[in-house]
């Protein structure tokens, strides 16, 4: 498994939705992954199944001996929806994105600003908390596509200024891929933190309202 150089998140590292999507099609079903290191970029890793997993329920991705992520076939509940907005309602919201005045990260493939070839996901908030984006469904739209779509707009519902947080594990259901060049919406929202930590959820709905992929999320904090 390679991740290109394009699916960054930090500088040098793999986004976390897009490296999660990767793995998780390695799996069928709900999968659950955690990051555990960086990932590397344009770098071979090595996707095995640990020794005495004969299920093949788990799966284990490394850069040499380091270990990179785990992933395992989730078997828990369905995470909830966070409720919809209107297209139009997401436009406006997009207009109030953090990201375009303080960024972290402004290159990352999924919410960077400074990218002319990412998926141009800007999550504005709501004032109920929540985070809304309008997603323009690219070409070449596929289910580790929407591992990474739903990855920033939730964890910008715990972003602040001076407080950055990555991506530590995520479980995501998708129902339906969308149809390339549809208007979908996608939501986010802080739910639960403890330390450090992040319990974050995201939903994409596609144009008819309809719920096509919904994921939940621990972020870290990190240092700047």
């Amino acid at each position: 498994m390679i991740i290109p150089a394009r699916f960054n998140g930090p500088p040098g590292s793999g986004n976390g939705g897009y490296t999660a999507g990767l793995i998780a099609t390695q799996m069928s079903g709900a999968v659950e992954v955690t990051l555990r290191r960086p990932p590397p970029l344009d770098t071979p890793l090595t996707v095995s199944t640990p020794v005495g997993d004969e299920t093949g329920g788990t799966v284990q991705v490394h850069d040499g001996e380091a270990l990179v992520a785990s992933a395992r076939v989730d078997t828990g509940d369905r995470p909830d929806a966070v409720p919809a907005v209107s297209f139009a309602a997401a436009v406006e919201a997009s207009e109030r994105y953090p990201g375009f005045t303080a960024h972290p990260f402004p290159t990352c493939f999924v919410c960077g600003p400074e990218r002319t070839d990412g998926l141009a996901l800007f999550p504005g908030p709501l004032p109920d908390g929540r985070t809304a984006t309008p997603w323009r469904v690219p070409r070449d739209v596929s289910p580790v596509l929407l591992w990474a779509a739903l990855d920033c707009p939730g964890g910008w519902s715990v972003l602040t200024q001076g407080r950055p947080y990555v991506l530590g594990r995520i479980t995501t259901r998708i129902d339906a891929v969308p149809e390339p060049g549809t208007q979908c919406v996608i939501t986010g929202r802080h739910v639960a933190s403890e330390g450090r930590k992040a319990t974050v959820l995201s939903t994409l709905y596609g144009p008819g309202g309809d719920v096509l992929a919904l994921a939940k999320a621990t972020w870290i904090a990190v240092e700047r």
